[in-house]
């Protein structure tokens, strides 16, 4: 029996928003336990090789594989729980797996792989860390952890979840190219247990992600400067160059050059600073759910972060800003020339015009005193012709007057000449059919 229908249509993406909530879940955690953490990046043409590659493992192991689509997949191998997330630009994986290692860290989950799995995932490393997970605080003895699980360096660590957990970290690259971070659980259940853990592993990879900018902002800054030079040069020969248009057009090419160089430089990292930013409030986001409380003698997460990578975000900001002032005080400048030669290039074409009508002027009056020379011509040759005709008729006995008649004939001639004239210059005049 079918339900009835209560509500509209469903829009067609209601139920994967919804889901959207839900999406990577921690898997829950008892210690004593063992995590490795890797971050891929990955290719927009790799993604299909990676999932092939994670299906060939799991019929490695004869397990169900993810389906096509699969932005996430849990499965367990054994004794070791896989777990793969699939963000924008790369892909996580996280191994679990039972019981602690002694010394911390000589036996990790990720040495439960098949031999070569995981170095032949597609993609760069861009993090990777272990973790051990330890049952009760009697067993997190700080000085004797420091050296045997972090080679004797500095540790950054506190208590966390409002003091129901205990972590800390040295934050460096070890031998085996992993960071490393000790979680003692000090009445944590389960799901808390694996909540924690997953934050502490995506303040490191989003911290990562976020750095990824850093090389960038880096590698721009020596080419702004140069930029900036150039451009305040420009502008003071803007300034100096006055009304001369020709100087005007000749700074034009290198003010024009400057302009494309910096549109480069913006297309080129924009992508990576928007990135930055958003990587790095989601580590604030992170470091803020741990709820850390100090322990004696060590410095926060937070603290660390607020002094190591505040610092490489606030330059990827810096030198983002810095692009899009330089962009926009060279379009000024642009603007600035290009309206400047626009006026004097109209002025020339008003002088122009000018030029053309004074020369049209003079042309209409030459026109006119040809048009009257034209009439005395004509008046000339018909009255020439007037007389002979008359004499014509004096020869033949008439009683004619050669002189009277020609004389008589004269204005009328006149007359005739000069609307015939006027009449041409109006029929040459009138526009012709389209």
């Amino acid at each position: 029996m079918s339900l009835p229908r209560l509500l509209p249509p469903d829009l067609a993406e209601r139920a994967t928003l919804a889901a959207e909530v839900h999406a990577r879940p921690s898997e829950p955690l008892t210690a004593p336990a063992r995590a490795s953490h890797v971050a891929v990046l990955v290719d927009a043409d790799e993604r299909a090789q990676e999932l092939a590659h994670l299906r060939k493992l799991c019929r490695h192991y004869q397990i169900a594989q993810p389906a096509e689509g699969d932005q996430q997949w849990s499965g367990s191998l054994g004794h070791l729980r896989l777990t793969w997330e699939r963000h924008g630009e790369f892909s996580a994986y996280t191994l679990l797996v039972a019981g602690r290692a002694a010394p911390p860290f000589s036996q990790t989950a990720v040495a439960l792989l098949p031999d070569g799995w995981l170095a032949d995932v597609p993609g760069f490393t861009v993090q990777a860390c272990h973790a051990e997970i330890l049952h009760a605080e009697e067993e997190f003895d700080l000085p004797a952890l420091q050296q045997a699980a972090f080679a004797g360096h500095a540790v950054i660590g506190s208590a966390l979840g409002d003091g129901v957990a205990l972590a800390c970290s040295d934050f460096r690259l070890h031998a085996d190219g992993f960071g490393r971070f000790l979680l003692a659980d000090r009445g944590m259940d389960p799901l808390l247990a694996g909540r924690m853990l997953q934050r502490l592993f995506e303040i490191e990879s989003y911290r990562m992600m976020a750095l990824l900018a850093f090389p960038v902002a880096r590698r721009l800054a020596p080419r702004i400067q140069a930029i900036e030079k150039s451009l305040a040069g420009l502008t003071d020969d803007i300034a100096r160059a006055g009304s001369d248009s020709r100087s005007d057009e000749a700074l034009l090419q290198p003010l024009t050059r400057l302009a494309a160089e910096v549109e480069s430089g913006l297309s080129a990292s924009q992508f990576r600073f928007g990135a930055c930013r958003a990587y790095a409030e989601l580590v604030r986001t992170r470091i803020d759910e741990l709820r850390e409380q100090r322990l004696a003698g060590l410095q926060t997460i937070g603290e660390f972060m607020s002094r190591r990578f505040t610092p490489a975000v606030a330059t990827a900001a810096t030198v983002s800003q810095r692009l899009h002032d330089l962009s926009e005080r060279v379009s000024q400048a642009s603007h600035l020339l290009s309206t400047r030669v626009d006026i004097a290039r109209e002025q020339q074409n008003h002088a122009l015009l000018a030029s053309m009508d004074r020369r049209a002027r003079q042309q209409l009056r030459l026109q006119q005193t040809v048009e009257g020379l034209s009439v005395a011509a004509i008046v000339y040759y018909l009255a020439g012709v007037v007389g002979y005709v008359v004499k014509g008729g004096e020869a033949m006995g008439l009683p004619l007057n050669t002189p009277l008649f020609v004389g008589a004939s004269v204005p009328v001639l006149a007359l005739f000449a000069l609307l015939a004239v006027r009449r041409a210059r109006r029929h040459a005049e009138e526009p012709g059919p389209d």
